[in-house]
């Protein structure tokens, strides 16, 4: 059960960093943000979306990690981050 709960929050860690890294790109493009809109507005909502990613990310790795009882090496946590972000960025989510 702690494979599918390190999954599942790897899986929504990475919904967060999407919307951190890219989000604010698509607001632009939707006329969210004017080119007045000050920089440090721009770098806080992306430091607060992000925010929620390592809230869900510390978990899983705490959760996942087999020096904890979870089912993954180090290396493996790493290598289905990087899968997960991989697919997503695939899907263009």
């Amino acid at each position: 059960m702690n494979a599918l709960y390190t999954i599942l929050l790897l899986l929504a860690s990475n919904v967060f960093m999407t919307l951190a890294w890219y989000g604010h790109l698509k607001l632009q493009n939707m006329g969210f943000f004017s080119n007045a809109t000050p920089l440090i507005f721009v770098v806080l909502l992306s430091w607060g979306i992000a925010f929620f990613e390592y809230c869900l990310q510390v978990p899983a790795n705490r959760i996942g990690f087999d020096g904890n009882g979870g089912p993954f090496s180090l290396m493996q946590l790493k290598v289905i981050q990087e899968v997960i972000t991989l697919v997503n960025s695939s899907l263009k989510i």
